[in-house]
């Protein structure tokens, strides 16, 4: 099923962290990438169309996936760092944002 929440978050983390959470973000998006990276999934260890750096598993887009702070690998390699009343939060805060 398509999280499409956590897509959003993913992706507004990786262009526009809030600015509380940036360094959370690139800390936790650096050593998830580095988990990726060496995971037999990682895009780079098979043929693809597709340019960007993603798994094979799930199809997400790694620049995004590993930032967003209520994901977690589905092949358990990491989890997430929100727990369910922090991600409502997070929710909250980027609506009364925009």
């Amino acid at each position: 099923m398509i999280n499409f929440s956590q897509i959003y978050e993913g992706w507004r983390n990786n262009i526009v962290p809030p600015a509380h959470l940036k360094d959370l973000i690139k800390t936790t998006g650096e050593e998830r990438i580095n988990i990726c990276l060496n995971c037999p999934h990682h895009s780079r260890w098979h043929k693809t169309a597709r340019p960007d750096n993603h798994c094979t598993n799930c199809g997400c887009t790694l620049a995004a996936k590993t930032k967003c702070l209520s994901c977690s690998c589905p092949l358990d390699k990491w989890k997430a760092i929100l727990t369910d009343e922090e991600e409502e939060q997070f929710k909250k805060m980027i609506n009364e944002k925009e």
